[in-house]
């Protein structure tokens, strides 16, 4: 059998209506999610199906939301006999899942802080005042360059370090603008805001990153029971203390994600399964990794495809 993993998307892949199809025929999504509503007293299942009140994409809900929906799956994956992981990553918000997984968090520990850290994160930074936005097409050194350029006082840095070829750099909004132009000048094919409530993964999130390391210390992080690939080093970590330190560092630090899948690929991983809502972290592994076959998991079919998959 060969080496698989499994990897949890972040913000970016709720969708209205998620895990709708799976839920219909297995009662394990709903209950999943009537377990983390308990825990913060928000029925995420609604927001998930209807969002009445539009909240699905505010980050404190997104991410408790997202958390939810790869737990749900990761729980139907065991039901279903599906074979174990071997090393797991997620992308941002997404390594929380991973956390979960490998029995690092417990799932209401989990649900709680991310719950909080969106709290945090949208509380550092006034509405308005930041930015994230997609590079498409420039090198990475350039980009950093062009960061350093248009910061001019004010912070803007490379973010994500998707894929080859796309970087999201994040700050304030008028140095992000700067940079974008800038970027754009230097032949970057586009230069795209994303829509996002806060600027993550740049020096603005110092002070959520203390108030979470405070959250931090209430809850108990055990050992991995699967190897973990986390975000800031691009490399496997199982001990507690660790983890801990890089989640906090997490949160201004950029998302090493392209170092990430290629570690995993070094490691002898052969498929990826997207453990969660869509295939964004799929489209972003072809143009890292194209040997890498990586498959989706939120609907029926594509859940039992990938499981005969990896059983294989």
């Amino acid at each position: 059998m060969q080496k698989f993993g499994l990897i949890f998307p972040g913000q970016g892949s709720q969708k209205l209506g998620m895990l709708s199809e799976l839920a219909r025929e297995y009662p394990l999504i709903q209950q999943t999610f009537a377990e983390a509503s308990e825990a913060l007293e928000i029925d995420l299942w609604d927001i998930a199906q209807l969002d009445a009140g539009n909240s699905l994409d505010q980050t404190h809900i997104t991410q408790p939301v997202l958390l939810t929906a790869s737990i749900a799956i990761w729980r139907l994956w065991n039901q279903l006999q599906g074979s174990q992981p071997s090393i797991l990553a997620g992308h941002s918000l997404g390594e929380y899942s991973a956390l979960v997984c490998a029995d690092v968090l417990a799932f209401t520990d989990a649900v709680k802080l991310v719950h909080k850290r969106g709290e945090f994160m949208q509380a550092t930074v006034a509405p308005g005042a930041g930015k994230m936005a997609a590079i498409v097409g420039l090198d990475n050194y350039k980009i950093i360059e062009i960061c350093q350029q248009a910061a001019e006082g004010m912070v803007v840095s490379a973010a994500n370090f998707n894929s080859s070829g796309q970087t999201v750099i994040a700050g304030d909004t008028a140095a992000v603008e700067r940079a974008m132009s800038l970027c754009k000048e230097a032949g970057a094919k586009r230069a795209l805001a994303l829509n996002v409530s806060v600027p993550s993964h740049c020096a603005l999130m110092k002070p959520a990153a203390d108030k979470l390391e405070k959250e931090f210390d209430k809850v108990e992080f055990h050992q991995a029971s699967i190897p973990i690939v986390q975000n800031v080093s691009a490399q496997i970590c199982k001990e507690p203390n660790e983890i801990k330190e890089n989640l906090i560092k997490q949160l201004y630090t950029p998302v090493l994600w392209v170092d990430s899948v290629q570690l995993l690929h070094k490691a002898g991983v052969t498929k990826l399964i997207e453990c969660g809502p869509g295939k964004v972290l799929c489209g972003l592994i072809r143009r890292i990794e194209s040997e890498l076959l990586c498959l989706g998991s939120d609907e029926p079919q594509s859940l039992n495809a990938a499981i005969a998959e990896v059983s294989t």
